[in-house]
């Protein structure tokens, strides 16, 4: 099956699914196998997993087409499962999550599968346990087309009499001219390539033992080869497979080769068999055929790196002689089958369509024996299925129904293009979440946001007002892709927005900030904001991508990639500059030292200090214990317990960075001599060179490592220490070779976006060296 849209396949059982070259609904969805109960937690089930990879929840996302094959088969409660898990990761406001959904199957074939107890629990849901009953498909405004083309017959007499019994409604004549077809002591020719279908397979499997129990020819067997992951309820035959020369089978698939010598469903007689081969003569052709082992791949759907197109990967394959025994089968396993000589025994038929499904897997009148007579009382249809036929029959839709369709389908798109309604929810949280803790975030997040919040409100009338002239104007135009009128319109509103976007939300978001003690808090924000960025470089994306004009398909492509875009980079952490602080550096020293004092004494961090008297210290720098104690929230037990530390820190950041502080400086509340900066640099490189390490400097000086660090720096450039000598050969290449790839605004920018384990005195040395 070949689309432009980025489609998946699936299908309610293993081997429906493998055959549609697709995976099953409960392992692509992940559903449970019980009944799927419309107020129950889908999530909170422990029978199944609900955890979602990365790859899934971008398949999802990012396909625009879902293919539902043998629709009649799917429990309406399994539709109502996809539609929710299409929702969560989608639109939760459309059905099935805005996907478009293509269902194929026939009603009066195989039903679902519901057990009287399952049934006790759906009933109060639903009306039948069909597709068309759920929730889902109620709410769809689905477009019904039948297919009356048929290739399997072409006597037009046959054909009638099967529209009848399809509809419940076979005439006298028709069952007078079936029934002409009942021969009870029927026994075919050896070799003549009849097949019996029966209701349970318990007859057929009797049938097929007993008649390969007759042949005196030698058994010889056939095991399964299974590579990786192919569940054994999806096997397409069966795993062991005993033939004897003279053996009536049947293939169970399409000739792979190029010759198609063989389909499945194509009766035939072995005449010999071999280690790795089996030949079959078919009673109308003039050749046999060489059958060997054929393959069934098993896959699953991923994400190809480079082209984000949706990839079919082969996780698992069975590779089996495309044969089984076929004296009988049971018209459940025939579905899908088409057979020139057949044996039907209908008189147990106990389920809706048997009767229907044994009848039509034959290609002539002609072909077909009756064990016994089909009454109308065999003829079991669905009421419900029948009504939804009629339904869907006077609804078929003309040209202009599907013309309509089409058109609206491209208008939603367009609206998908202006919709700014999901862009509220995040920005609300923030708001919300600033307001419910506000005496624990800092950062100017009212005034910004209440601006993103205003902007997003005026988009969203400014594009409901769009979205209604669109519509107004569409009824008297084509597409909207070839209406040179819409196309018009829709390039003016990508200029408008594209502007009023950047300028009321991108551009205050780049300068945002903020900061906080509480983690739970921090995470919360953080997620929200997350989120809005996600959807804003969706919107930007979109208006660069169709300024000139909207083409359905080229929309498409930028929605998956919106999917993708930008995610395989981590995201850079928040820049939080708070009341307007420059000491952004030391902002981070003293909460990694907050950090490490924390850890050692088992304590949470802002008990060491909080958030406020952090940024109160890089604004005020504080150097010596009597400032430290004006600081708000730096009481006398918390300045005798951290103060040291604290002031430590403060004074190498000023000394390295040139700060002049108070006079009054007094860290160790003894007055030691006053030395000129030349002298205490030199006496830091005399230990250096006595072969002293940096941390072993600071202990005997009683100063902070990173101000040591910071004297020797000032003699790299005289030679005296080499870079080098104050960091790793390794760190030094590494950086050497990663800083000219990013972009930064300063050395804590630049911080935040490599590992922890390079310091700012690293990171400083090989920008200012690289910038020689």
């Amino acid at each position: 099956m070949n689309s432009l849209k980025r489609m998946v396949v699936v299908a309610p059982t293993g081997v429906a699914a493998i055959n549609a070259k697709g995976v099953t609904i409960h392992s692509f969805f992940q559903m449970p196998f019980g009944p799927i109960l419309p107020d129950t937690d889908l999530n909170a089930s422990k029978g199944f997993n609900r955890k979602f990879s990365k790859t899934k929840i971008n398949i999802i996302k990012s396909m625009d087409l879902l293919v539902i094959d043998e629709i009649s088969m799917v429990r309406a409660d399994l539709l109502d499962g996809i539609d929710r898990t299409l929702r969560r990761f989608r639109n939760r406001n459309k059905v099935f999550g805005g996907v478009q959904v293509l269902m194929i199957g026939d009603l009066q074939q195989l039903s679902p599968v519901i057990k009287e107890q399952e049934w006790d629990l759906l009933k109060s849901y639903y009306t039948n346990g069909f597709f068309f009953s759920s929730h889902a498909y109620q709410q769809c405004e689905a477009i019904t087309i039948e297919l009356k083309h048929i290739y399997r017959q072409d006597n037009p007499k046959f054909i009638e009499i099967l529209n009848e019994i399809r509809n419940n409604a076979l005439s006298e004549a028709g069952a007078v001219a079936l029934n002409t077809r009942y021969i009870p002591d029927f026994t075919p020719e050896p070799g003549a390539g009849y097949i019996s279908l029966t209701t349970h397979n318990n007859k057929a499997e009797a049938t097929n033992k007993a008649e390969l129990d007759k042949l005196n020819t030698k058994l010889h067997t056939y095991k399964a080869e299974i590579k990786g992951k192919f569940p054994e309820y999806a096997y397409p035959n069966k795993e062991t497979l005993e033939l004897k020369v003279g053996a009536q089978v049947m293939f169970v698939k399409n000739d792979s080769s190029p010759e198609k010598r063989y389909f499945n469903g194509k009766i035939g007689k072995v005449i010999l068999l071999d280690v790795d081969e089996v030949v079959v003569h078919c009673p109308d052709d003039d050749f046999n055929i060489v059958t060997t082992p054929e393959f069934w791949d098993n896959i699953n759907y991923t994400v190809d790196a480079e082209t984000k197109a949706i990839s079919e990967n082969i996780i698992g394959s069975y590779t089996q002689m495309p044969l089984r025994l076929a004296w009988s089968i049971t018209i459940h396993k025939s579905q899908g089958l088409t057979f020139e000589k057949a044996i039907i025994d209908a008189q147990g038929a106990f389920a809706h369509g048997q009767t229907y499904v044994a009848l039509s897997r034959c290609k002539s009148l002609e072909g077909l024996v009756l064990k016994s007579k089909i009454h109308s009382s065999q003829i079991i249809s669905d009421s419900h299925v029948i009504s939804f036929n009629k339904d869907a029959e006077q609804n078929e839709p003309d040209e202009a129904v599907l013309e309509l369709s089409q058109k609206n389908f491209q208008l939603d798109l367009i609206f998908e293009v202006f919709d700014f309604y999901p862009l509220l929810y995040p920005a609300n949280r923030v708001l919300d979440i600033y307001y419910k803790n506000r005496t624990v975030v800092q950062g100017e997040v009212e005034p910004v946001f209440l601006t993103i919040k205003t902007a997003i409100t005026n988009f969203l009338k400014v594009s409901n007002g769009f979205n209604a002239q669109l519509k107004q104007l569409l009824e008297h135009e084509g597409l909207p892709e070839t209406s040179a009128v819409v196309q018009e319109r829709f390039k003016k509103a990508i200029a408008y927005f594209k502007t009023e976007v950047e300028t009321h939300i991108v551009e205050p978001l780049k300068t945002f900030g903020f900061t906080t003690d509480n983690q739970a808090v921090g995470s919360d924000m953080t997620k929200n904001l997350d989120a809005l960025e996600d959807l804003l470089t969706t919107k930007v994306l979109y208006f660069n991508g169709l300024a000139t004009g909207f083409q359905a398909k080229h929309f498409l492509e930028l929605r998956a990639k919106s999917v993708f875009f930008g995610k395989e980079k981590p995201k850079k952490p928040r820049k939080a500059v708070i009341d307007g602080t420059s000491n952004v550096e030391l902002f981070e020293l003293l909460r990694v030292l907050r950090n490490e004092i924390a850890q050692e004494k088992d304590l949470i961090h802002y008990q060491v200090f909080t958030q406020k008297a952090l940024y109160a210290m890089c604004e005020t720098l504080p150097s010596n214990k009597k400032e430290l104690l004006q600081v708000n929230g730096m009481g006398k037990t918390r300045v005798e317990k951290y103060g040291v530390a604290i002031l430590k820190v403060i004074k190498a950041f000023c000394d390295e960075n040139d700060i002049e502080t108070s006079k009054d400086v007094d860290i160790f509340e003894v007055e030691k001599p006053k030395r000129k900066k030349g002298d205490t640099k030199k006496e830091s490189l005399a230990l250096f060179k006595q072969g002293k390490s940096i941390q072993d400097i600071a202990n005997d000086r009683e100063l902070n490592e990173n101000t040591i660090f910071g004297h020797l720096t000032s003699f790299i450039g005289s030679g005296e220490v080499k870079i080098t000598d104050l960091m790793s050969v390794e760190n030094y290449e590494a950086l050497k070779a990663s800083i000219p790839k990013k972009s930064f605004e300063d050395i804590s920018d630049l911080k935040h976006q490599l590992d922890d384990k390079y310091s700012y005195g690293e990171l400083r040395l090989v920008v200012e060296e690289l910038r020689k």
